[in-house]
């Protein structure tokens, strides 16, 4: 078994979070896993984009061309990335920002209102763990528990007051 995820947005949107998060989730399930980021030098709004490859063999290269699990937060990573996209893969978009639909009938669209559910818990910053639910649940790639396990490790000491907000985002698709 062999998933290639990418995920895509603007810098401040925690696209470098939610692949980090996947990524730790499936080394602590006992797999092989590739994270590689990928942002441009501004810190918030400019571009941010990683890959994520999870194998239950050994990686021999973290560079993809296609992927087979897309998430895309904008509109511009919708329209630069959709093309990556196997044919069959699944496309996540964060509908909240993303009114266009995408061109392809091959691809299965999952559209997650991630800013309108992360502002009903009244922290829009959490969009990214609303949209990590959506795919965790989505995709069955890694289970929510090592997810979960995950998030109890960055979000601990200086940041445990963030913990109940994004644990809380995480879950509201469930």
């Amino acid at each position: 078994m062999k998933t290639r995820m990418f995920f895509a947005g603007s810098g401040g949107q925690g696209i470098l979070l939610m692949g980090q998060m996947i990524a730790k989730a499936a080394m602590l399930e006992g797999r092989e896993v590739t994270f590689m980021p990928s942002y441009g030098p501004e810190m918030r709004g400019g571009t941010a984009n990683c890959t994520v490859i999870i194998s239950d063999k050994t990686i021999s290269c973290p560079l993809i061309s296609e992927t087979d699990i897309l998430v895309v937060m904008n509109k511009p990573s919708l329209i630069r990335f959709e093309s990556m996209l196997t044919p069959g893969g699944t496309l996540f978009i964060n509908s909240s920002l993303i009114a266009e639909s995408p061109t392809r009938d091959d691809i299965v669209i999952v559209n997650v209102p991630a800013n309108d559910r992360a502002a009903e818990l009244g922290i829009e910053k959490s969009a990214n763990m609303v949209m990590l639910g959506a795919v965790v649940n989505g995709t069955g790639v890694v289970s929510m528990e090592s997810v979960d396990r995950v998030l109890g490790y960055i979000f601990s000491e200086g940041k445990a007051a963030l913990y109940s907000v994004n644990h809380r985002a995480l879950h509201i698709n469930a």
